[in-house]
């Protein structure tokens, strides 16, 4: 009798071994099923924040003028600005950078003036339709003698999205959807169907200009990447 009980013991755990080494095959296979996609969103949003470097240049060979030709320019500007709505905290006056053209002693030419003195305004605010539509107007202060010069790449206007924080969860939800949609067609199309998420990333996000002509349209850009397990 106890052999018997024995041996349906031994014969019930092969068959519970058999059981157990079968659904560990199976999972192991189903692990090896998943597809990993990519998934995009997109907004166009407006520019929250704008950088407005006002520059002006003296030539002279007095510094004791130019110092108050300076003075009277930056006065003149900060007049402009504040008649057109800007407030004074949004101003700031950086010192003049100066330049002794006879101090460099590569340069061989004779130079008329003595002294470049470049004076720049930095206008910071968050009211950007306001400063774009003085910009478009700083012609007016030719009449008052003030010629506002180029101050190429580095002192280009500059438009940035402070806010796009509050709207990375809600990006990253339509990126995502994005995501299983490309999934779920790939499952339909290999007979299968979408399990569960396995893994996946907090998402890239880039913020560019729309295009060159528009720099205050912002294009918000999230990737992200998720893999989903497969099943019959």
């Amino acid at each position: 009798m106890n052999r018997i009980c024995e041996a349906a013991i031994l014969a019930l755990g092969m068959v519970v071994l058999g059981l157990c080494i079968k659904w560990g095959i199976d999972d192991f296979a189903e692990k090896d099923r998943c597809v990993t996609v990519k998934g995009l969103a997109e907004k166009e949003v407006e520019a929250d924040k704008v950088t407005w470097p006002i520059q002006t240049k003296e030539l002279g060979n007095d510094l004791s003028v130019l110092y108050s030709s300076i003075n009277v320019t930056t006065a003149k500007i900060k007049d402009f600005l504040l008649q057109n709505g800007v407030k004074a905290e949004e101003i700031t006056v950086n010192a003049p950078t100066v330049i002794d053209m006879n101090a460099n002693q590569y340069n061989q030419q004779i130079n008329t003036f003595r002294y470049n003195i470049t004076s720049t305004i930095t206008v910071t605010s968050r009211n950007v339709k306001l400063i774009r539509s003085i910009i478009a107007r700083q012609g007016e202060l030719l009449k008052q003698g003030v010629a506002v010069v180029d101050g190429g790449y580095e002192s280009r206007v500059e438009y940035e999205y402070v806010s796009f924080q509050q709207m990375k969860p809600e990006m990253m939800q339509e990126a995502i959807r994005n995501a299983q949609t490309t999934a779920e067609k790939f499952a339909e199309n290999s007979d299968s169907k979408l399990n569960k998420i396995m893994t996946a990333d907090q998402g890239q996000f880039s913020i560019s200009d729309r295009d060159a002509n528009t720099p205050y349209i912002k294009k918000v850009r999230v990737v992200t990447t998720v893999t989903y397990s497969l099943k019959d």
